[in-house]
């Protein structure tokens, strides 16, 4: 039983990276260009992994994600890559910052371990019967943890060089991040909560089944 486990998780694991890579291959699949910072969907798999797989899991495939963006970004550059790669140089700028893989990765391997811990929380003081809304909500604070994170890391680590790309200064810079975690955000995170609740409840069911 604890090879078939071990062997179920394997492939478990193999089958949410299979789609992280293939959402970043896809054009306007993984990441949706929608201004200057793209919108995505590959925090998706990332949730489910977690709640499925528990956090350590979770937090390897949102690595995995970081690392895809950062390649991404030093790979096909825009005004705003060097927010992900250290090796892309904002506009009027000589190098990167280092800085930028604690936004590409940070908050990533936080979305595979936050939603964990949410449904299991949660689980604790609803029923069975409301999974499907612990799962959404689950789902929900996982999508919001990426938005809120990397946008709020942008503008503590590049202020400076995201008020020069928006063309706004002072406060309307952190007006510019919240407009975005609010008409951007909140709809992947939406998103991201009904897509936990109907692949993540079949999963799960599929593992108490079998015992897995």
């Amino acid at each position: 039983m604890k090879n078939n486990t071990r062997v179920f998780r394997l492939v478990l694991t193999a089958f949410f990276l299979a789609i992280l890579l293939l959402f970043s291959f896809v054009p306007f699949l993984g990441f949706i260009p929608l201004g200057p910072i793209n919108a995505t969907t590959m925090h998706i798999p990332v949730i489910i992994a977690s709640i499925i797989l528990g956090p350590k899991v979770g937090g390897f495939l949102g690595g995995c994600f970081g690392l895809i963006s950062m390649i991404r970004s030093t790979i096909i550059v825009t005004p705003m890559s060097f927010v992900f790669s250290p090796f892309i140089a904002p506009i009027g700028a000589e190098h990167g910052s280092p800085l930028a893989l604690l936004v590409a990765f940070v908050p990533r391997i936080l979305i595979g371990i936050v939603p964990y811990f949410v449904f299991r929380g949660l689980s604790r003081f609803l029923k069975e019967k409301y999974q499907p809304v612990t799962l959404f909500l689950a789902g929900l604070i996982g999508g919001l943890t990426n938005t809120i994170l990397v946008m709020n890391a942008i503008y503590f680590f590049f202020q400076k060089e995201y008020a020069s790309i928006i063309g706004k200064a002072g406060n309307a810079v952190y007006l510019a991040i919240n407009t975005i975690i609010l008409t951007q955000g909140i709809p992947e995170a939406i998103v991201a909560g009904i897509a936990t609740a109907t692949v993540a409840s079949v999963l799960l069911k599929f593992t108490k089944r079998t015992g897995l």
